[in-house]
């Protein structure tokens, strides 16, 4: 092993030799007895648990708030003046307040627990040369993993192998849809994590493909363990209504001892008895405190929770109730909450015109049109044959499975695909005996595309190539239109592209080839040339319809809706800009820009700032604090990890429900049943009528 600690080393910047030069490995792995040694010098792959406040701390905990010692002080002297009743009611409203504040906190205790469960028991590394499958504890620094479809990625590595290999890592950066990755090294040092394409991280998911990976992080020196390391170092902040009830009890306890001295002083000045006037003026000072205040309150909060419920709102700690009615900024996260987390055709470009999804025509039925074409490829064609033949492409270039349930399964970006060409009148299923598939050459991110080959129902072979636009312009010598085929105008296809992509859209061109016979070589040079351009797509994860109307609301109310996701920042720009959060000249903040950014600088703009994209978690921890130090009550919503630490800083934590972890849930103050923004300002309406009512008693009192 080198001298400098292995997690320090920005192992993405480095070559594959270089990695296994500075943790001493190589690609065969390690040997058990070095792997034993470096175990015992690394310790166990897990996240650890700094030590925890024993269920009685906690419980003693309950009593140290100011008002709750004004109350014991005033059930003490009660009693010593015979006020048995008044005693015995201080008592039990003092009681059932810890309790309730001690099952709050007690069960918010579990977030690393959750952490914790994010690894497969078991893990494949080489060792000796040879595959061995060992406790996933027992992984270390330098081992070489195996990594296949499903596994779950037990330490933080960086990659050697990548076949086709795709990782699941939205509940570590936000990122919307699985990162292809690769082995090539990076240069840029500060790098987001969504990024880092040739480095896979603890707890993320295997999606597509097999690769394997050299064991630069373990533990808590891991992407995952330094979350939880933020998350046990984050103290929650005090929420408005206590901060007001604390400031308030202290107020009425200076008001009310200065009121009994001067009763006391008046009355001994008279000529009373000094006894007479000091319990005078003890009974007064009891009299004074508003026993019944704390009761109020828990009581108003948890109607207050029960009613949230019924918007899908579900409360895990009171206090936020009325936290909700005092929050002046929402932090949300992108995918899923403002948008639908699920990828959806936009635009299409077909036959010459680019159509919006909806208005585009079903195409023409049947599947003679591949013979028609195999006969007579100038023969005019009608603009629905143009839409048939490049949904058939869709439908059939296309890896989506049905699972045993009937729900299609499969990568985001092909689920949208599939869904267009059948809502479109093309169904995969339908059609896939008379279009069997018998070879393919899968996507790499090299070629930037795929090719299938299928029997064509007008005989021979017909493939379909799927890939980046530019990079089919290259391999195509035509286009096919309504009036046959064409030959392709590049100028004005790249324009149409470039603006798409500017729009946000992930563009996909489809292409077709017709073979007699199947072709005697396979590789991509031989297979991927003279085809001819059937369109286009553009797909995004699109806003929710309700997003907009909440967003409107929720400015109209004086809350400022702020955009933070780990996404690119041009699809962050574009559906910010579509729901109203953004204007149009409005500008992104990146996780590079806001790490270069010092904090006193951050803070002159942080009021200013609409959205934030591609940002780290530690990220998120410096918007929602430089936020609160001008004064400002943050909502923070979030789903993954990475979003963990926030969620218990922020003045209100906002989990989702559904496609929310377990860590982001444990983490928050309330859960969002139906992940959508527009329940929030619901539930902001409820919290600031529920604060209205809180301080209309106080003021009663």
């Amino acid at each position: 092993m080198t001298g400098r600690p292995y997690y320090k080393v920005k192992y993405h910047q480095q070559k594959t030799e270089e990695v296994l030069a500075a943790l001493n490995t190589s690609v065969n792995g390690l040997s058990n007895n070095e792997a034993g040694k470096r175990l015992l010098e690394y310790g166990p792959n897990e996240i650890k648990e700094l030590a925890k406040r024993t269920p009685l701390g906690m419980l003693i905990d309950q009593f140290k708030d100011f008002m709750i010692i004004i109350l014991v002080v005033a059930a003490v002297i009660s009693g010593l003046l015979g006020e048995v009743a008044d005693t015995i009611a201080i008592v039990v409203i003092v009681i059932l307040n810890a309790i309730m504040g001690f099952v709050q906190e007690y069960r918010a205790e579990k977030a690393i627990e959750a952490l914790k469960m994010m690894a497969m028991p078991a893990s494949t590394v080489m060792r000796d040369g040879v595959p061995h499958s060992v406790p996933t504890p027992e992984v270390v620094p330098g081992d070489i993993v195996l990594l296949e479809a499903g596994n779950v990625v037990p330490a933080d590595l960086r990659l050697v192998e990548s076949a086709q290999i795709k990782i699941e890592e939205a509940a570590l950066t936000g990122e919307s849809v699985p990162v292809e990755k690769n082995t090539a090294a990076l240069h840029e040092e500060m790098i987001p994590l969504g990024d880092r394409r040739n480095m896979a991280y603890k707890g993320t998911i295997v999606s597509y493909g097999r690769g394997r990976g050299i064991v630069v992080g373990t533990g808590m020196q891991t992407e995952l363990g330094r979350i939880a390391a933020m998350l046990q170092e984050e103290e929650e902040v005090k929420t408005p209504l206590q901060k007001r009830l604390a400031s308030f009890g202290q107020r009425l306890a200076i008001a009310v001892i200065a009121i009994c001295a001067i009763v006391f002083v008046v009355g001994v000045l008279r000529g009373e008895p000094p006894v007479l006037m000091f319990l005078t003026a003890v009974s007064l000072a009891v009299a004074a405190i508003p026993e019944a205040l704390p009761a109020v309150v828990t009581i108003s909060l948890a109607i207050g929770a029960k009613k949230l419920v019924m918007q899908n709102a579900l409360i895990r700690k009171l206090p936020a109730v009325e936290t909700l009615g005092s929050v002046t900024y929402i932090c949300s996260d992108k995918t899923g909450t403002l948008t639908l987390n699920k990828m959806t055709v936009e635009e299409i470009y077909v036959d010459g015109k680019l159509f919006k999804s909806a208005e585009l025509p079903a195409g023409e039925k049947g599947t003679d049109l591949f013979s028609r074409f195999r006969k007579n490829k100038s023969v005019p064609f009608s603009p629905g044959s143009s839409v048939a033949f490049l949904m058939t492409a869709l439908a059939l270039n296309n890896d989506t499975h049905l699972d045993a349930t009937g729900k299609v399964v499969g990568d985001p970006t092909e689920i949208a695909l599939y869904n267009i060409a059948k809502d479109k009148g093309v169904d995969k299923h339908d059609i896939r005996e008379k279009f069997k598939r018998i070879a393919e050459v899968p996507f790499d991110s090299d070629r930037k595309c795929m090719t299938t080959f299928h029997v064509s129902p007008g005989g021979g072979i017909i493939s379909f190539t799927k890939g980046a636009v530019d990079v089919l312009i290259e391999k195509s010598e035509n286009i096919l239109t309504a009036d046959g085929l064409k030959p392709i105008e590049s100028e004005t296809i790249h324009r149409i592209n470039d603006r798409m992509a500017s729009d946000g859209l992930r563009v996909l061109g489809v292409a077709m080839r017709l073979w007699d016979t199947m072709p005697a070589s396979f590789t991509p040079d031989d297979v991927e040339n003279k085809l001819t351009l059937l369109g286009f797509t553009g797909m995004m994860d699109p806003p929710r319809e309700e997003a907009k109307e909440a967003v409107s609301v929720c400015k109209a109310a004086g809350i400022r809706p702020v955009m933070i996701t780990g996404d690119h920042p041009l699809t962050a720009k574009t559906i910010a800009r579509r729901i109203g959060i953004m204007d149009h000249d409005g500008d992104v903040m990146t996780g590079t820009r806001l790490e270069r950014l010092p904090m006193q600088d951050f803070e002159d703009k942080v009021e200013h700032i609409s959205v934030y994209a591609r940002v780290a978690p530690e990220q998120k921890l410096k918007i929602i604090k430089a936020l609160q130090d001008k004064g400002q009550y943050v909502a923070m919503t979030g789903d993954g990890v990475n979003d963990a630490p926030a969620l218990k800083r922020a003045d209100i934590g906002i989990a989702m429900g559904i496609t929310g972890t377990d860590v982001s849930k444990e983490s928050a103050h309330m859960i969002l049943l139906d992940d959508n923004f527009a329940t929030i300002i619901k539930a902001i309406k409820e919290g600031r009528e529920i604060f209205d009512n809180i301080r209309k008693f106080i003021k009663y009192v």
